[in-house]
């Protein structure tokens, strides 16, 4: 997964970090589009000092919770954070003044959903870009947490207090060595799909090319 991870960051351009400690967080947004399940995950990589990488993944949502589709704070509807690669857009701050969390410090993009009708829309909404307080934080200060509800309105949420509290130790890594700015990207889970497909092509195309060639040769030998 680390493999396939790092080549989908590359295939789009967006930066891989390798010094050490410094964090690559990528949220992989699942298939579904039916809200309230902590279906995504929370990838969170980074290299040693002994130049080993460290990889964890974490159980999350990327999107909001039934409640606030259904009862969304703003009239054009909820926000859904877009795909996208969010550079030095989070800190390690006070989320809502309650605990440490990661929160945004700089724009980033979400898609409305209006329709209200408890089904994630990732296509029609109305793109915005700007301060949205689309934090990373966690759902129950303690346990694991099995329906978003009103834990998101748009932000990244872990579902296992534990694993938040892994996460902030790691966040604090990066902080110590490379200051407070953090980088977030959020994939979605087809594009991990695309380049699985793309390898088997390739590795398939390669096989029959070699394929053909050996019986190129057999057959040209023989005459």
């Amino acid at each position: 997964m680390l493999a396939r991870i790092k080549a989908i960051l590359r295939e789009r351009g967006y930066i891989l970090y390798t010094k050490p400690y410094q964090l690559n967080i990528v949220g992989l947004r699942g298939k579904s589009t039916v809200p309230n399940k902590f279906n995504d995950e929370i990838h969170v990589f980074y290299r040693t000092d002994a130049g080993n990488w460290n990889y964890h993944v974490f159980n999350a949502t990327t999107d909001p919770g039934t409640f606030w589709l259904n009862n969304p704070l703003y009239e054009q509807g909820t926000a859904i954070l877009a795909t996208g690669q969010y550079v030095d857009a989070y800190a390690l701050g006070m989320h809502r003044g309650l605990y440490e969390a990661l929160v945004q410090v700089k724009p980033v993009t979400i898609i409305r959903d209006y329709n209200r009708d408890s089904v994630l829309d990732f296509n029609n909404g109305v793109r915005q870009t700007g301060f949205f307080g689309i934090n990373v934080h966690r759902a129950e200060s303690s346990g694991t947490t099995q329906a978003i509800n009103k834990y998101s309105a748009g932000c990244q949420v872990f579902q296992t207090a534990d694993d938040f509290a892994t996460f902030i130790a790691v966040s604090k890594l990066h902080i110590d060595r490379h200051g407070n700015l953090i980088t977030y990207s959020l994939i979605d889970f087809r594009a991990i799909n695309r380049i699985t497909l793309k390898r088997v092509v390739q590795t398939t195309t390669v096989a029959v090319i070699f394929t053909l060639s050996w019986i190129l040769r057999k057959f040209y030998s023989i005459n």
